[in-house]
């Protein structure tokens, strides 16, 4: 079946580049790379151009790029020509770029040396450095992006859940973490969405922290913040757990931030500003007197990346709309008590608001 050029991702993106008035555009982010053609090698540079886009690769990747640029058609298109040369390939994107007077280039990807490489192949009057032009269109999810993005929530929850049915008192924060990860794993995860967070007593002031061999004990708070990743989409999701009793102020804390936390998933919606978001959820901690405790942002996108637009901040400037995919993670950090976050992802829809990561909100484990 053909696809409309003006409905692939490399077509939409020739829209963007006619908009900003450039008649090439060199794309070297891996991530953005894999988004248009579904390379995922680790070295590739995209060339596009108004009636061409080819993918330089070396030898070792051959194969792979022709099959996976091949299972990505779907979404990207016939049209991208595989070109392998040894390193990385600039004589062909000089070649490529030939006839074009104004080549865009990701100045957030480069490096000054290769930056300059460039330049001094391509001609520095032509050079145009660019910001976020693919990533503007990654952040809209395709029905195919959150259904994997879905399937990762839904390993994510799985694995959490097997994990709590063998409790946590008595075991360190890394076999908690390896637990995790392997069990993610088996249930079909790629691989983690980022290096599994558990955090507990002391550690969970810390919101990131890094798994060590500290043993959960009776009386301790315990973030677990982590997720999977299915052909390339990524979940992410934070619970926290009292192993035990809480004492009156861990209750405080753990109330406040399920709250905020619910507050800001209800401000979620298409038209909304990601600030308001954030305001949602600091009004409620407020309330609490523990807004001094939040010490982050309240989300941030996520998609092939774990970190992408938009950004869900007190000082963010954007808007909602349908296909975004955010998270909403407040949290309350104090270092003589500990720490209290939750996390959902969320995906923006035409009518609210739809939860991706469903795991229970009960933080009271027994002992």
């Amino acid at each position: 079946m053909s696809i409309p050029v003006a409905r692939t991702r490399i077509g939409q993106l020739r829209e963007r580049l006619e908009t900003a008035e450039l008649d090439a555009f060199v794309v070297t982010n891996a991530t953005n790379i894999r988004y248009l053609t579904g390379f995922t090698g680790s070295n590739g540079t995209v060339v596009i151009r108004d009636s061409s886009a080819v993918l330089i690769t070396d030898n070792r990747y051959g194969e792979r790029a022709a099959d996976e640029l091949s299972s990505a058609r779907e979404h990207t298109g016939p049209e991208v020509e595989v070109i392998l040369a040894a390193g990385a390939g600039h004589q062909h994107v000089a070649r490529h770029v030939a006839a074009a007077n104004a080549i865009g280039l990701e100045a957030n990807d480069l490096s000054w040396a290769q930056a300059n490489n460039l330049q001094e192949r391509l001609g520095a009057d032509r050079v145009r450095p660019t910001s976020g032009i693919v990533e503007a269109l990654r952040e809209f999810k395709s029905a195919i992006e959150i259904e994997h993005m879905g399937q990762a929530a839904a390993i994510a929850d799985g694995a959490l859940a097997e994990v709590l049915a063998e409790g946590l008192a008595g075991r360190s924060e890394r076999e908690i973490q390896r637990h995790l990860d392997h069990t993610a794993a088996t249930l079909g995860a790629d691989g983690a969405s980022f290096d599994t967070i558990v955090a507990s007593g002391p550690n969970s002031s810390r919101p990131h922290h890094e798994a060590g061999d500290r043993v959960v004990t009776t009386g301790d708070l315990v973030i677990i913040d982590f997720g999977a990743e299915v052909s390339g989409y990524r979940s992410d999701m934070t619970r926290t757990f009292i192993v035990g009793t809480p004492t009156g102020q861990q209750q405080r804390m753990l109330d406040a931030v399920e709250a905020a936390q619910a507050a800001g998933v209800s401000a979620v919606a298409a038209g909304a500003a990601t600030s308001s978001v954030d305001a949602a959820c600091r009004e409620v901690l407020a309330t609490y007197d523990l807004e001094q405790y939040f010490i982050h942002g309240t989300g941030h996108g996520v998609g092939l990346d774990i970190h992408e637009a938009p950004s869900v901040s007190a000082t963010s400037t954007a808007t909602l709309a349908p296909g975004h995919v955010i998270t909403v993670e407040p949290g309350v950090y104090i270092s003589s008590v500990g720490g209290v976050r939750v996390e959902d992802t969320v995906v923006v829809t035409n009518v609210g608001v739809e939860t991706l990561t469903c795991s229970p909100k009960q933080p009271v484990i027994a002992v």
